[in-house]
Formats: C-alpha cells, sequence, structure tokens
C-alpha cells in the first residue's frame, strides 16, 4: 500500500501562484511515477502531470503546458506542483495519483490521494 497526502491548495485571484505537494508513504518503492489529476464540478478527471522517481521525466497535459511545473524530492518521497499564472478554468480538487508505469491515463494510477481543492477567482 501507498499512502498519499495533499496539501497546498486554497482560494487565489487570477495569476497567482500556489504549490500543491503530495507526501507519500508506506510502500512507495512500489511506485515508478507521479501524477496530478483534477475534476471540476460536473467534469471526468483530467490529466495534469506526471514525474518518474528515478529520472524526473515528466509530461503535461496542453492546458498546463508552460504554466506548471511538477517536481520531486526522492529523499522526502514528495511530489509538488507549482502553478503559476493560475486561470479560472483551472479550478477543480487537484489528486496526486502513484502507478507502476508512464502514463497519463487515470486508470493506471493504483493509488490515491484524498486531494485538495484549488479555487481560482477572476
Amino acid at each position: 500500500q501507498v499512502q498519499l497526502e495533499e496539501s497546498g491548495g486554497g482560494l487565489v485571484q487570477a495569476g497567482d501562484s500556489l504549490r500543491l505537494s503530495c507526501a507519500a508513504s508506506g510502500r512507495t518503492f512500489r511506485s515508478y511515477a507521479m501524477g496530478w489529476f483534477r475534476q471540476a464540478p460536473g467534469k471526468e478527471r483530467e490529466f495534469v502531470a506526471t514525474i518518474t522517481w528515478r529520472a524526473g521525466t515528466t509530461t503535461y497535459a496542453d492546458s498546463v503546458k508552460g504554466r506548471f511545473t511538477i517536481s520531486r524530492d526522492n529523499a522526502k518521497n514528495t511530489v509538488y506542483l507549482q502553478m503559476n499564472t493560475l486561470k479560472p478554468e483551472d479550478t477543480a480538487f487537484y489528486y496526486c495519483a502513484s502507478t507502476n508505469r508512464f502514463s497519463t491515463s487515470p486508470d493506471t494510477y493504483d493509488y490515491w490521494g484524498q486531494g485538495t481543492q484549488v479555487t481560482v477567482s477572476s
């Protein structure tokens, strides 16, 4: 089992920045990569970014490319999502998740955190 706990969400204005954190514990050696997903009310959960633990290989959704940066601290078993130039359409519940492969599909992620709310006002 891998336990994940997100933090760092909040209410900000358009153009502001936020940094989300995701602390992993438990059998983290089973995890190959970590991802961030988000879900807005009435919408499906969508991929935001992913990063591999070992090489730090990343990929991003087109909607956040150039504004969001995913990073990891292997010593702390923590993954971050730096979100800059936030837009109202970024408003959603943000989840981190763990997978044993490099993937953008939520179906391939085995463990999920409880999520943290990000609200961007215009």
